[in-house]
């Protein structure tokens, strides 16, 4: 079956590799082998461009090995899995299936209900990987960023992908290393868009991660993406503010960017006085329309306040988890139609030239203790 691969009887092979793994499938002590020989055989056949061949045996592996035989989620069962998604082509229509269907493998049978945080880490970084590279190579060749994980050697079916959004919404089910490659997203995303709306692009992990409880992976993307920021903008006042127990560094032309730090602080603290005085402090921006609405703040805050300082929400609003999640599966708003993920309402296409931050304002007064 090797040899007809190599001789470009691919159906042949196809159909041959199906009857032989099927055998193995009759009994649970020979799924080991049914799984080799799909593995490799998926392997095989994308790796010669047959997609829909190599996609079919890929599904196979995980429908009728994986779950059928109830495997659990490991390093080894969890390799095999992944090696076989690098080598699909991003065209070919079965990957998209095949990473839904590698996704609830590891729900229904690892430890956590969203997913293997290893396999999201993986398809998130990507789609981070191929979207960066696509959006670098092709409109902005002046951006003084480039990431680390990019590099001369990346995978060039990885460098075709082309969507920020499936990059988003499984980086922030990853891992603690996911918050690197989503906070240089957001960033270059953001260069797109006018100057002051950085915290806006900046709230698409902080307030996920707050959501999920994860004020670890939040409080690191804060800090990626503001170092991005003064890097790109050297330009761009700040102050350090210390105290006893706090340091801290103010943004004061941006002041929602104060605001989402000084949340990731009141959060380690939770102390609900300090949640309360901070929406005070900040309540002119946050009534804005665009901030609230919009962008969907009024409702993350709300779900942050109930999470961390046990501030109940009116049983008239949804779930905010639920509703930020889905906008990032479905665009907000319901389904979306076209059947990818779309951005939240009022976020801007991906597109070309990068801002320079506006000069400073009066930096607001504020007490980190």
């Amino acid at each position: 079956m090797w040899l007809r691969i190599a001789e470009g009887n691919f159906y042949e092979a196809h159909q041959q590799l199906r009857v032989i793994a099927s055998r193995y499938l009759k009994s649970q002590s020979t799924f080991a082998n049914a799984a080799d020989i799909l593995s490799g055989g998926a392997k095989a056949l994308l790796q010669a461009g047959q997609g829909g061949s190599g996609g079919d045996l890929a599904l196979m592996l995980v429908n009728d090995v994986y779950v059928k035989g109830e495997w659990e989620v490991n390093d080894a069962n969890r390799k095999r899995l992944l090696d076989v998604l690098k080598d699909f082509p991003r065209e070919e229509p079965t990957r998209k299936r095949y990473v839904q269907e590698i996704v609830g493998w590891s729900a229904r049978f690892g430890e956590v209900e969203m997913g293997d945080p290893e396999i999201h880490h993986v398809v998130g970084e990507m789609h981070a990987k191929g979207w960066y590279s696509s959006y670098f190579l092709s409109v902005n060749r002046h951006l003084r960023l480039r990431p680390s994980f990019l590099s001369a050697n990346t995978n060039s079916s990885l460098l075709s992908e082309n969507n920020p959004y499936d990059a988003e919404r499984h980086l922030l089910l990853g891992t603690s290393q996911s918050p690197n490659p989503l906070s240089t997203v957001l960033y270059t995303w953001y260069t797109a868009d006018s100057p002051h709306t950085a915290p806006l692009y900046l709230s698409r992990a902080i307030f996920p991660y707050l959501l999920l409880g994860n004020l670890s992976s939040a409080t690191k993307s804060y800090q990626l993406f503001t170092s991005h920021l003064t890097s790109s903008n050297p330009t761009l006042f700040t102050q350090s503010v210390s105290s006893s127990k706090s340091d801290m560094r103010v943004f004061p032309s941006l002041p929602l960017l104060n605001f989402l730090g000084l949340l990731l602080l009141s959060c380690q603290k939770g102390q609900r006085s300090l949640f309360t005085d901070l929406a005070k402090h900040y309540a002119t921006h946050l009534k804005e329309k665009e901030i609230g609405e919009t962008w969907g703040w009024n409702d993350a805050l709300a779900g942050i306040g109930e999470l961390w300082f046990g501030i109940r929400i009116p049983r008239q609003m949804g779930n905010p988890l639920m509703d930020m999640m889905g906008s990032m599966f479905f665009g907000g708003g319901g389904a979306n139609t076209s059947g990818g993920s779309s951005a939240r309402s009022g976020t801007p296409k991906p597109a070309a030239a990068q801002k320079t931050v506006e000069g400073p304002q009066a930096p607001p007064t504020m007490d980190l203790d």
